[in-house]
């Protein structure tokens, strides 16, 4: 059995079965860039950082065509950024055990490009790529926090904020379709969370905490935003994302006091 799956014959027949199969190796080799970036000096992390942006970015540019109305230009950048996450966040995993995580984060990536490559998006799919957004600048985050720490200059929320725009872009899109307007609530997105950065710092909040707080405002302006444009009423988005907020702040202050 096994002779016949590797033959000439039935090779072929395996990949006409998996849609657009160059993602599987697309993802594979951010991955394994990835785990270079983890055992590396912060020189070579930069190397493994530029790597995926030029690889992530020119391969998602690759396998999801040219541009479209309506989809904006941000989708191409989740992929790259997707793999920015895992160099940063991976750090943070101990040396040995790390290595054990590579497939899985090939399996990852490759779910974030197939959220990709479906193009337009229904409402059960667009809180799936807020949610993926929310992990990638929180690994982001946290891996950033971790490589420079808290005195470094510029301050590692400027780098955490550049991020951030860019995915805050992407849900953008994904809500208005591109334009000026999408740019516009990127902007306010990543106002709203480098707020919630900034007071973190101050308040040196220990471990993930710091990260977790950041990536929870992400969500929740990106969730709120969702919501009105939909056309709930302001008052129950005011209640629910904003119980949601204040639940996360106590959380966060509690932690902080330990």
């Amino acid at each position: 059995m096994i002779s016949r799956m590797l033959s000439r014959r039935s090779m072929p027949a395996v990949l006409q079965r998996i849609d657009r199969p160059q993602a599987i190796g697309l993802a594979s080799v951010l991955a394994v860039v990835a785990a270079a970036g983890w055992f590396v000096s912060p020189f070579g992390v930069s190397i493994a950082v530029a790597a995926q942006l030029a690889i992530g970015g020119l391969g998602a540019v690759a396998l999801t065509g040219p541009a479209r109305p309506g989809l904006g230009l941000a989708r191409y950048t989740t992929l790259a950024m997707a793999g920015v996450a895992a160099t940063l966040g991976g750090r943070l995993i101990p040396g040995g055990v790390s290595l054990l995580f590579v497939p899985l984060l090939a399996v990852l990536l490759w779910a974030v490009l197939w959220l990709e490559l479906r193009g337009t998006f229904e409402a059960a799919e667009r809180t799936a790529l807020d949610l993926v957004l929310t992990a990638i600048l929180f690994a982001a985050a946290a891996g950033i926090a971790g490589l420079f720490g808290t005195l470094a200059w510029p301050p590692p929320i400027v780098l955490v904020a550049l991020i951030g725009f860019v995915l805050a872009l992407r849900a953008a899109d994904a809500r208005l379709g591109g334009g000026v307007h999408s740019v516009g609530q990127a902007l306010l997105h990543v106002l709203t969370v480098s707020q919630v950065g900034i007071a973190a710092a101050l308040v040196n909040l220990p471990g993930m905490v710091g990260p977790a707080v950041v990536a929870l405002s992400f969500y929740v302006w990106g969730g709120a935003a969702d919501a009105l444009g939909s056309g709930s009423t302001s008052r129950s988005v005011a209640f629910e994302f904003g119980s949601l907020a204040l639940l996360g702040l106590v959380v966060a202050l509690l932690m902080g006091q330990r």
